[in-house]
C-alpha cells in the first residue's frame, strides 16, 4: 500500500511538472514557435530585414501582459530605430507591422489567403486594443491603390474587444 501511494504522488508530480512546462515554453500566448512562416511572417521578414526584433505574434486571445510586452518591444525598436516586427492573428484576418533598418515603416494585412502590403500611413502607436498599428485613430486609409486596409462593413481590428 506504502509502494502505491508512492508511485501515485511521483505520477502526480510528473503530471503537474509536465504541465507546467509546456505552459512554460509558451508563456506570452502567441503562436507555437514551431510554427512553419506563412506568407504573413515571410512579408514582415522581408521588409524589416535579417536583424530584425521579433516582437512576437500573438493571437487576438492573448494575454495582456503578451500584448503589452510585443506593444512595448515594437515601440522601444522603433524609438531606437531599430528594425523589428509584431503580427496579431485575428479572426479572419492577420495584420502586422514591421521597420527596416532605415527606419522605414511598412504594414501587412492578410485575408481569405490575400497578403496587402505597402508604407504604413502614420508613426507607430498603441492602439486602445493594446496592438501596435501604424494607422491614425479611426483611420485605416488605403495600402495601395485601389486597397483598403479593411473590407467595407468589417470592424476594425484593432477596436475589437479581446
Amino acid at each position: 500500500m506504502k509502494n502505491l501511494s508512492l508511485s501515485l504522488a511521483v505520477l502526480l508530480v510528473c503530471a503537474v511538472v509536465a504541465c507546467n512546462k509546456s505552459n512554460l515554453q509558451n508563456p506570452s500566448g502567441s503562436a507555437p514557435a514551431s510554427k512553419p512562416p506563412d506568407a504573413v511572417q515571410i512579408k514582415l521578414q522581408e521588409y524589416a530585414g535579417s536583424s530584425a526584433t521579433n516582437c512576437g505574434r500573438l493571437d487576438v486571445k492573448s494575454n495582456d501582459a503578451a500584448a503589452k510586452a510585443a506593444s512595448d518591444c515594437a515601440m522601444q525598436s522603433n524609438q531606437n530605430k531599430k528594425p523589428f516586427y509584431v503580427a496579431y492573428d485575428m479572426p479572419g484576418m492577420v495584420v502586422g507591422v514591421a521597420e527596416n533598418a532605415d527606419g522605414k515603416l511598412f504594414t501587412i494585412s492578410a485575408q481569405g489567403g490575400t497578403v496587402n502590403s505597402g508604407d504604413c500611413p502614420s508613426p507607430l502607436r498603441v492602439a486602445a486594443s493594446g496592438r501596435v498599428t501604424c494607422f491614425a485613430p479611426g483611420d485605416m486609409g488605403s495600402m495601395g491603390a485601389g486597397h483598403t486596409a479593411i473590407p467595407p462593413g468589417m470592424p476594425n481590428p484593432h477596436a475589437l474587444p479581446k
